[in-house]
């Protein structure tokens, strides 16, 4: 997982799709999402890992 598009993808093997028309609170509901899958252990912690170091760079990148 490279790119907020692989963590898009990911979240869609799950069947969950975000498309809001602003991309912080898109990748803010995608972190959320991440978290609730790992909580429930639908997904490993790697993938977790990075999945939320791809989001929060991101959302980090936007609000600068």
């Amino acid at each position: 997982m490279k790119t907020i598009y692989d963590v898009q993808q990911l979240l869609r093997k799950y069947g969950t799709f975000i498309y809001i028309g602003n991309r912080l609170a898109e990748l803010e509901l995608m972190e959320q999402e991440i978290q609730d899958l790992f909580d429930a252990q639908c997904m490993t912690e790697e993938d977790y890992q990075m999945a939320i170091l791809l989001l929060r760079t991101e959302i980090a990148t936007l609000r600068d």
